[in-house]
């Protein structure tokens, strides 16, 4: 017997949104039975619905957008129905679980998630670290909790995945999760790495970031002068903690590694080459190689330290949080107007090398990055080095003063 299978959809008239829309709602039939199975996940000026087409009345670009999203819905729907059309106890709640993502036969968006996440889990300390793991974990939990907020499902099948749901999917990590700009789209453009590998993989055969374009803000990355640091330096505190934390935080500046990559040092990460000593770690957040020579004042802060009990590290390192706290309290006695973190040293010592004519190929290898323009991020040209250039300059000029003092 031939089976006849049917999408409409309506307007949930008793129900409007904080704009006065109202939800679409999807109705399947199948030989003449009918299920409601929930929200399209769309809202509509309920004028504008035309009940016999099942469509949005008009050419607007939003017509055109929310008509495009029912044809996707329907096409997924359809889908569902041929693939189990000549099962014999096929019904409408099995079309309604597989829609809904019930149905582990089928590829689901978060199955396509899962899978990567599984072939990233494994390979972790080869390849790919934990980091990046942790990153694309959350970026599927922020997916996840989206589609819920948004949709009241759990899941999407790979064709209802539209350039209308990224947007959405952005304005909600902007709006509801209130991430700043280049978070949220670093978050989207690990889920746009997920897609390629659906596209990849077969599972999926259209772009919903076709016309997306990803925003990304300029960060404005903050650096201690000379002078902010030799103030640091100087000072002598009362409170061997705050005395700790500033000479770990001198020691980044002068070093650049990062707060998990001094937490790892021990004297196994103290090489000598040549009569002198380096630090050649592989950085926790990459994996990449640092190999670092030891400037004269991080070897005396080891020395400083050497011998002491640290748990087997080479440096007293507490908690991230409790060391940013306390640079608080170290920036208020110093004076210095800038947020201090263990990151803000790190920023210094790129700053500081690159300023002082140190190759940015060179600044590059010693602090690990992959991707020599992340190192660009980081080139800018202090006060200091532009009074000094243009001081160069300003001698070299001495012959046009003459002509003018004339």
């Amino acid at each position: 017997m031939r089976k006849c299978f049917k999408v409409s959809y309506y307007v949930r008239s008793n129900y409007e949104n904080k704009q006065g829309k109202s939800p679409l709602m999807i109705r399947i039939f199948l030989n003449g039975e009918m299920m409601n199975i929930g929200s399209a996940g769309i809202y509509i000026d309920k004028k504008l619905w035309s009940n016999s087409t099942s469509r949005m009345k008009g050419r607007s670009i939003d017509a055109l957008n929310v008509n495009a999203q029912l044809d996707l819905l329907s096409s997924t729907l359809l889908g569902i129905f041929k693939k189990y059309e000549d099962d014999e106890e096929l019904s409408l709640e099995k079309i309604k679980s597989a829609y809904l993502g019930k149905n582990s036969s089928l590829d689901t968006v978060m199955d396509i998630f899962d899978k990567y996440l599984e072939d990233l889990k494994s390979l972790i300390g080869t390849s790919k670290t934990q980091a990046t793991f942790n990153k694309y974990a959350v970026a599927r939990k922020h997916f996840s909790s989206f589609l819920k907020y948004k949709y009241g499902r759990n899941d999407i099948m790979p064709k209802e995945l539209t350039y209308i749901v990224i947007h959405d999917f952005d304005v909600y990590l902007k709006t509801v999760l209130q991430l700043k700009a280049n978070s949220a789209t670093k978050t989207l453009k690990f889920f746009k790495t997920v897609i390629i590998f659906a596209q990849k993989s077969g599972k999926m055969t259209h772009d919903p970031f076709m016309n997306f374009r990803f925003q990304a803000e300029k960060v404005d990355r903050g650096f201690l002068t000379d002078e902010e640091i030799q103030c640091m330096m100087k000072k002598t505190f009362d409170i061997p903690r705050l005395e700790q934390v500033r000479d770990i935080f001198i020691f980044s500046c002068f070093s650049g590694l990062a707060y998990i990559d001094m937490v790892n040092l021990t004297e196994d990460n103290i090489v000598v080459l040549d009569g002198k000593k380096w630090i050649i770690v592989n950085r926790h957040k990459t994996n990449v190689p640092s190999n670092i020579l030891l400037l004269d004042i991080p070897l005396m802060i080891i020395d400083k330290y050497k011998g002491k009990d640290n748990d087997g590290r080479l440096l007293p390192i507490i908690s991230n949080q409790k060391m940013n706290a306390y640079l608080k309290e170290i920036a208020d006695v110093c004076g210095i107007k800038k947020r201090l973190t263990c990151h803000l040293a790190r920023h210094t010592f790129a700053t500081m090398t690159l300023s002082k004519g140190v190759p940015i190929e060179t600044v590059s290898k010693m602090l690990g990055h992959t991707n020599i323009k992340t190192t660009q991020i980081y080139a800018r040209i202090t006060n200091k080095k532009i009074e000094s250039d243009m001081m160069v300059l300003a001698a070299k000029l001495d012959k046009f003063n003459e002509i003018v003092n004339v």
